[in-house]
């Protein structure tokens, strides 16, 4: 599955420097995950955590000019449509943010149908909150998790206090080790 999933990265990308940014990433977030894992010694399907990281964002490539916040829904409508299990698919539309409610949806005026796009499984949860310690941004950076609640208060203090649950759960991970791995640096 895992050749699959960056064939379909390479397939969707626009060049290879959006394959590289955003397949890059995924592969980090895998990292982080993976870390965690070991550390923390989690009780999740592994193989699953690494198919969910490396699958995560790739509706990125379907954006087309979409707001940003629409690649989770694009990414697992895809990756449904290609015939991927429902479980490695559920990873693109339940990644974004700490999760999104219905509320945030229509509170927010969000460009996605009305619903809840909550990490639910124990893998699912940790993905999502691999990816909140790195950015696609330009350059790409890794986050730390104050840096990371920073950004997310201004969503509301239920969402940082959703992350901070996360951080007490997960712990931080090293991302000293991996921003000197992949040479991107630590705000």
């Amino acid at each position: 599955m895992i050749t699959r999933i960056r064939a379909l990265h390479r397939e969707l990308a626009a060049d290879d420097a959006t394959f590289e940014l955003v397949y890059t990433h995924c592969e980090i977030v895998w990292a982080i995950a993976e870390q965690l894992i070991r550390d923390r010694l989690l009780a999740v399907d592994a193989d699953l955590v690494r198919a969910g990281c490396l699958a995560h964002d790739v509706g990125v490539h379907l954006l087309n000019g979409a707001a940003y916040i629409r690649h989770g829904i694009l990414g697992e409508e895809l990756l449904r449509e290609r015939g991927f299990p429902a479980e490695v698919a559920r990873f693109c539309g339940h990644h974004t943010g700490v999760g999104l409610t219905r509320d945030d949806v229509e509170r927010q005026q969000l460009p996605l149908p009305p619903g809840d796009y909550l990490a639910e499984t124990p893998e699912e949860r940790l993905v999502m909150y691999a990816d909140k310690f790195h950015s696609k941004t330009d350059p790409p950076v890794f986050l730390t998790a104050a840096t990371f609640t920073a950004r997310i208060r201004r969503f509301g203090d239920g969402h940082a206090a959703r992350f901070a649950g996360m951080v007490d759960e997960y712990g931080e991970p090293d991302l000293a080790a991996l921003a000197a791995r992949f040479g991107h640096p630590l705000t």
